[in-house]
C-alpha cells in the first residue's frame, strides 16, 4: 500500500492503539470509557478513512471504542499502514458532529411481551409502571450494529435500570423484542435465542433484508426514544405497519 498519510501537529485527547488482527484487518483501540464523546471520534475517524482509502477498504464497522478495517487485498506493510493511521487519528476534528437522525420507537410493555417484568422490578426494586416511566425518558444514542443484523447497542439507559443477563437465555426470543442487559437496553430486529430480560416489544422493523441500500433502521451514531404504546395500538400498527410514524 502506498503513503496515505502525513503529518500533523494536533494531539488526540483519547491515546489510540493499532494491531493487525489478520492479513487484511487493522483494528484502531481507543482507552476510553463508553461515551458520546468518544463515539463522536469513532465515527469522525470512521468517515475519514472511508472517504480517504475508498478504494483500498472494503469495510469499516465501529464497536464503543474500536474500529476495525477490513482490507480488500493483503496488508504487506503493517507498520507503514499503522504509522498512517495513527497520523489520520491526530488529524482528526473531535469537534465532529455526525448527522444523525432521531427516530421514536413504539413500544407495547403489556404483560404478554414483558416476558421478564417480574425479574426486572425485583432486581431494581421499582415497579414496572415507574420502570416503563425510565425506560421510555431518555434519549438513547446507538453506538454500533451488531450481535445480529440491525441490532443497536444503546447509551443512555437510567442507571437504576441496570439488571444481568439471564442465567439461562432462553432458545427464542421474538422479533421485535425490547429488553435490558447490564447497562444497555436493546431491540431484537429478528427472532433469536438470548439471555437479555425482556421488558416490551414493538411493531417497528429494524431490519429489512429487501433493502439492498439500507437494511438496517438505525445507524451508529443516530438517537432514539422509547414511545410507550397500548396493546391495541400495537396490534394496529402491526397489521398496519405502513401507518408507523418515526
Amino acid at each position: 500500500m502506498t503513503n496515505m498519510g502525513s503529518k500533523s501537529n494536533k494531539t488526540m485527547s483519547i491515546q489510540p492503539h493499532v494491531f493487525q488482527m489478520n492479513e487484511r484487518s487493522i483494528l484502531i483501540q481507543l482507552e476510553s470509557n463508553i461515551d458520546p464523546q468518544t463515539l463522536n471520534i469513532l465515527l469522525s475517524l470512521k468517515t475519514q478513512v472511508q472517504q480517504k482509502y475508498s478504494d483500498l477498504i472494503l469495510e469499516v464497522i465501529n464497536t464503543y471504542n474500536s474500529l476495525l478495517i477490513t482490507y480488500k487485498s493483503t496488508i504487506n506493510n503493517f507498520y507503514d499502514v499503522k504509522e498512517q493511521l495513527l497520523e489520520d487519528c491526530h488529524a482528526i476534528d473531535e469537534a465532529f458532529k455526525p448527522q444523525t437522525k432521531l427516530i421514536k420507537i413504539p413500544v407495547c410493555y403489556d404483560e404478554e411481551f414483558a416476558l421478564d417484568a417480574e425479574q426486572l422490578s425485583d432486581a431494581t426494586g421499582l415497579d414496572f409502571d415507574e420502570i416503563i416511566n425510565r425506560h421510555t425518558k431518555p434519549e438513547y444514542r446507538v453506538y454500533f450494529i451488531g450481535f445480529l443484523p440491525g441490532f443497536p447497542y444503546l447509551g443512555g439507559l437510567d442507571s437504576s435500570l441496570y439488571c444481568r443477563r439471564k442465567q439461562h437465555p432462553r432458545s427464542r426470543i421474538e422479533m421485535g423484542s425490547v429488553g435490558i442487559a447490564g447497562n444497555q437496553t436493546g431491540i431484537y430486529p429478528s427472532a433469536s435465542p438470548g439471555g437479555w430480560q425482556i421488558i416490551g416489544k414493538t411493531p417497528l422493523k429494524l431490519f429489512d433484508k429487501e433493502n439492498s441500500t439500507s437494511p438496517s433502521l438505525l445507524s451508529p451514531g443516530d438517537r432514539l426514544t422509547f414511545e410507550s404504546i397500548s396493546k391495541d395500538e400495537f396490534d394496529y400498527l402491526n397489521s398496519n405497519p405502513k401507518d408507523l410514524k418515526m
